[in-house]
């Protein structure tokens, strides 16, 4: 059995190219079963092994799921928060389409907390912006951005529900995103954040505060998110 394809792709990668571009398609959606691996040995003329080896990675990805005694599955649409990315950028990594929907956008006054972790004077205006992020025509994500309304006030007129925050604020205002500290813990859905996402009130959701830092030092973006556990998954890895 071949386990190299002749342009020196592994067997198993060709297995996984093949599945992802059914996905891709639409072929194959979320919820639809994948072929066995004896099936996919036997239309690949691989080992058993080979065909597992290529499944079990896809499911590692969280792209499949194994359902002992049923099969194997097209896994809902998962983004993984190992790299501080736009959410456009997440999405565009798992070949989803991304959509905005921009819920507000304001200047608000007396946020003193917020405007303390920006190390601003407590009096600042800042911009809050909420948006609806969703993938594949889902809702994933709710994401409210506080900036410095002296700093950004045209991000107000920007293509806020098309167009990647980051890369508006590194066109636009020269900012080159370098790290965030983050704070990560786990809430439920109230009745406002269930609607908008599509889920029962009470269900649980990953919650993100980011405090974002730009190549000079300089915290200038605030993020609360709220995310459908179902949908995202936080890697870590650890050292010893």
């Amino acid at each position: 059995m071949r386990q190299n394809a002749s342009n020196g792709t592994p067997i198993y990668k060709k297995i996984q190219q093949t599945i992802l571009k059914l996905v891709e398609s639409g072929d194959l959606k979320p919820g639809d079963a994948v072929d066995s691996e004896r099936e996919l040995a036997r239309i690949h003329r691989v080992s058993l092994m080979t065909a597992r080896h290529a499944l079990t990675g896809l499911e590692r990805e969280g792209l499949v799921e194994r359902r002992r005694g049923t099969g194997t599955f097209i896994a809902p649409p998962k983004i993984h928060f190992n790299k501080l990315m736009s959410y456009t950028e997440q999405m565009g990594s798992r070949s989803l389409p991304l959509s905005s929907k921009i819920l507000s956008i304001k200047v608000l006054k007396n946020e003193h907390e917020i405007a303390a972790r920006l190390a601003l004077p407590r009096t600042s205006d800042l911009i809050k912006l909420e948006r609806l992020r969703q993938g594949a025509a889902e809702p994933f994500a709710i994401e409210t951005c506080y900036f410095s309304a002296g700093e950004f006030d045209g991000l107000r007129r920007a293509p806020l529900e098309r167009a990647s925050l980051f890369s508006i604020l590194k066109n636009d205002y020269g900012v080159e995103i370098a790290h965030a500290d983050e704070e990560i813990d786990a809430t439920s859905a109230d009745p406002w954040s269930a609607r908008l996402l599509g889920i029962a009130p009470g269900v649980p959701l990953l919650r993100i505060r980011q405090l974002i830092y730009s190549t000079k030092g300089q915290a200038f973006m605030y993020v609360l998110g709220l995310y459908r556990s179902d949908r995202h998954t936080l890697l870590c890895r650890r050292y010893r």
